[in-house]
């Protein structure tokens, strides 16, 4: 299983709502809290090639994009197949 990892703030509805899509599938990820004007934020930021929302999610080190994002990958049908790539 891909290493997961998710940055979220608290009170976000769209990081809840990924978080509750993640969870729902099973798979384990690391989240990793990122508010404003935090390192983590900027790291978040930088990793993801500017995006400056929460959540912004990675998937076996793989940019997947924020909550709307994940939604239209498991929509798709893509993103069982993600979670499950070695």
């Amino acid at each position: 299983m891909p290493e997961i990892d998710i940055y979220t703030q608290p009170w976000c509805p769209f990081c809840e709502r990924a978080l509750h899509i993640l969870t729902t599938k099973g798979v384990s990820f690391r989240e990793i809290s990122a508010p404003n004007g935090s390192p983590e934020r900027a790291e978040a930021r930088e990793r993801s090639g500017g995006r400056t929302t929460v959540p912004q999610i990675f998937i076996g080190g793989r940019h997947i994009g924020g909550c709307d994002d994940l939604m239209a990958l498991d929509r798709a049908g893509k993103l069982d197949p993600l979670l499950q790539a070695a």
